[in-house]
């Protein structure tokens, strides 16, 4: 039986953050990869507030308020009421939090390094055909592409039971 594109996505997936993950618990710690976009997020823009964590690190705002409270319960992260907003968080790195980047950062290395060693192992690389994949569902979404397929499928079908005429 050939497996679906998104059974076989999830697969990829649990082997790839499944190794990372493993990385992390062989070094004692806690970390899980899914927090990587968030930590990104912040080391580059501190404080951010969800939407911004969510739209800097390509992930959608409940991902990125599910992520955050993990971190948050971890002590990686706080999280505030906005200056401006109370209802708006100001999320920002503990000293636990910062005091993990430089381990981490040795570890996002090899994880690139790994993943490049990988890209050139394939017919092409994975990373290129990701990011093409994403661009074109994000031009034409999977669902309006599901909907003009079953379309083509049903006209079709119909074709095919009307009676000959001879």
């Amino acid at each position: 039986m050939e497996r679906g594109l998104g059974t076989r996505l999830r697969h990829l997936l649990e082997l790839l953050d499944g190794a990372v993950g493993a990385e992390y618990e062989a070094d004692g710690h806690t970390y899980r990869p899914r927090y990587t976009p968030v930590m990104r997020a912040l080391l580059a823009r501190e404080p951010s507030t969800l939407g911004q964590i969510a739209q800097a690190a390509g992930i959608t705002q409940p991902a990125a308020t599910q992520t955050v409270t993990l971190m948050v319960q971890e002590g990686l992260l706080s999280s505030e009421p906005g200056p401006s907003d109370a209802r708006q968080r100001s999320i920002r790195l503990t000293e636990a939090g910062r005091a993990l980047v430089p381990w981490l950062q040795v570890r996002w290395a090899a994880t690139a390094d790994a993943a490049a060693r990988l890209d050139e192992e394939l017919p092409a690389p994975l990373s290129e055909v990701l990011d093409a994949a994403i661009r074109a569902l994000e031009a034409k979404p999977f669902g309006a592409r599901i909907a003009e397929s079953r379309e083509r499928l049903e006209k079709s079908q119909k074709k095919s039971r009307k009676p000959s005429m001879r």
